[in-house]
């Protein structure tokens, strides 16, 4: 569900995506929400397989289960010979490493980067990057971001704490943006909590012609895209964003599922069963129109 750190200049890397930004709203006092208790199986022979979920992270994860980590999560579970137990509370899936993970409520989280420094990492089963979205008749065709044909666009909807905002910077659209991405959410400040636009909504401004452009993260906005009565393009960004540091911040990521840094067991077996499941998995994916980038292409 992403719940990765935003991925430098925005927070999902290059620990987890929005890990930073989820630890210092835990310094601010950031109210809990109740964690819903899953029901106990009543096969006890069957080992279960507890999956941290959040109920508001479409389109990663619903309280319907009908979010695409949900469904691959039940394949995951099928294929290792476990009973799915769906453990959801209703915050975003930022905080459910450490408001779930962390203090044992359940055993895996969906949809993390390689690498977060917070879990112990599966296997990668999915690369996908950020993209642009736009109207399909603009004919707007680029995948650099620093393309002139992006630089000439006026308005611009992105998602807060992500790479998006830096890019804006770099291209000199961010002041003239600010006044538009901040009614994307009423005008709700982002100080000391979580303030977020839905994918959906990115998508639906794009498509209205309220936005020229929207930049996110593939999954975020995928299902949107795909489902939207106006044609749009979807393109993918070929192009990092070069720091003073020398450290890039990517456009691409490797997608995993995350266990407590104790659980290499679980890994291991998780690992076997991703390796097996993979058609299935990524018939998911493709369905929900994701991008895959090699070595899922």
């Amino acid at each position: 569900m992403s719940t990765s750190s935003n991925r430098p200049g925005g927070s999902r890397r290059l620990i987890s995506r929005f890990a930073l930004v989820a630890a210092s709203l835990a310094v601010a006092g950031l109210a809990s929400a109740a964690t819903v208790a899953p029901e106990k199986d009543a096969n006890a022979g069957t080992k279960e397989l507890r999956v941290c979920a959040s109920n508001v992270e479409a389109p990663f994860s619903e309280k319907d289960s009908t979010g695409f980590e949900d469904r691959i999560a039940k394949v995951l579970a099928e294929t290792m010979g476990r009973k799915l137990v769906m453990v959801r509370n209703d915050k975003p899936g930022i905080y459910l490493v450490r408001d779930q993970l962390d203090k044992k409520n359940c055993d895996l989280v969906m949809g993390v980067d390689v690498g977060d420094e917070r879990v112990l990492t599966s296997k990668a089963y999915y690369r996908t990057g950020y993209v642009l979205v736009t109207k399909a008749d603009r004919n707007i065709t680029a995948s650099d971001w620093q393309d002139q044909q992006i630089k000439d666009q006026i308005r611009f909807a992105v998602r807060f704490y992500s790479p998006a905002e830096t890019m804006l910077k770099r291209i000199g659209r961010f002041e003239d943006n600010a006044a538009y991405m901040y009614s994307l959410v009423n005008f709700v400040s982002r100080r000391n909590q979580w303030t977020q636009v839905p994918g959906d909504r990115l998508i639906a401004e794009v498509a209205s012609g309220e936005a020229d452009v929207a930049i996110a993260f593939a999954p975020e906005v995928a299902r949107y895209v795909k489902q939207s009565p106006t044609a749009l393009r979807m393109t993918v960004i070929s192009t990092d964003i070069e720091q003073p540091n020398g450290k890039p911040i990517p456009m691409h990521y490797d997608q995993a599922i995350g266990v407590r840094k104790d659980d290499a067991a679980l890994v291991a077996e998780i690992d076997a069963a991703l390796e097996k499941a993979r058609p299935q998995i990524e018939a998911i994916l493709i369905e929900e129109g994701i991008p895959l980038l090699k070595p899922n292409s």
